[in-house]
């Protein structure tokens, strides 16, 4: 091995045929320009990738029918979204708006209970040992795997078969039923509820559902929030199983809904617009819902990741 050339009692600062060190922060090694160019080349990509529906849609939506297939459809044109609004109330007698209150009902209650179930379900998988535990972790893990379009049909016989075709409950209970939010739950258990904590509360005389009340839930608080998340966004999308178990408009949520407006549209030109504006009002609450819970949302990510 070739000694470290002197320069004046000191080692060089660097030795010929190695790359300088990279120079570290308070946070670390700071990556290279090239990295960071290529990071922020991609993060900027990916945000054109997702914005730009978006702006299209906001755009469409300010447009008159005529000027929808009339004009660029990057480009402002007349501005138009209150008549466009007001045309959308009018409609039916405003069954959008029962539209969108059915699915504030389906997500918001449905993402409640799913994520007061997987929660605790996963609690309890993560913090007590008992015979079959892993052929439960195993079958959850494994129902992971199956994508929803698949047990859709399953589900609405099913429901056919218990008479809960065509209510509101036929398409809330099968939404309590969420193995992802489990997964979840037991990985946020696992790394947010000591052990030595659960013994304390049973030595001071406190029952299981009391520990679970008062300590387990609080210390899951941010991992909850992140289940109940992507239990409202996934219920406020979905399609395939309302579209099957209802067939009263009235009970339909805004995704059936409006799908039927699109179809329908191919012989009622106005529809298109009805159809762009529907669609805008509809991603507000998910975007509400969204800022609201980001602090949440991403402190029990990074609670979750350690797991993992």
């Amino acid at each position: 091995m070739t000694a470290p050339t002197i320069v004046s009692g000191r080692p060089a600062a660097t030795t010929p045929g190695r790359p300088p060190k990279p120079r570290t922060t308070a946070e670390g090694e700071r990556p290279s320009r090239a990295a960071r160019v290529i990071g922020w080349a991609v993060m900027i990509v990916t945000a054109i990738y997702f914005l730009v529906p978006v702006y299209w849609l906001i755009v469409a939506s300010t447009k008159s029918t005529g000027d929808l297939f009339s004009t660029p459809g990057f480009w402002f044109a007349d501005f138009n979204l209150f008549q466009n609004l007001s045309d959308l109330t009018a409609r039916d007698g405003g069954i959008f708006w029962r539209w969108l209150g059915n699915s504030v009902i389906y997500s918001g209650l449905g993402s409640i209970l799913m994520t007061f179930i997987s929660v605790i379900t996963g609690y309890a998988l993560a913090v007590y040992r008992f015979k079959g535990r892993s052929v439960v972790l195993g079958a959850v893990l494994g129902s992971m795997l199956i994508p929803q379009t698949v047990l859709a049909q399953p589900i609405y016989v099913l429901l056919v078969e218990i008479g809960l075709n065509n209510t509101m409950l036929g398409v809330l209970l099968p939404q309590l039923v969420y193995p992802f939010g489990v997964m979840l739950g037991f990985v946020f258990a696992g790394s947010a509820v000591p052990g030595e904590i659960l013994e304390a509360a049973r030595l001071d005389g406190a029952s299981e559902w009391r520990i679970f009340r008062s300590i387990s839930s609080r210390l899951l608080s941010s991992g909850s929030v992140t289940i109940l998340l992507f239990a409202f966004i996934g219920s406020w999308n979905s399609y395939m199983l309302p579209l099957l178990v209802l067939t009263d408009t009235r009970l339909q949520p805004v995704t059936v809904g409006l799908s039927g407006w699109s179809q329908a549209a191919i012989t009622i030109p106005g529809l298109q617009t009805l159809v762009i504006i529907g669609a805008l009002v509809s991603i507000i609450p998910i975007i509400v819902i969204f800022i609201s819970l980001q602090r949440f949302w991403r402190s029990g990510l990074a609670a979750g990741g350690v797991r993992f």
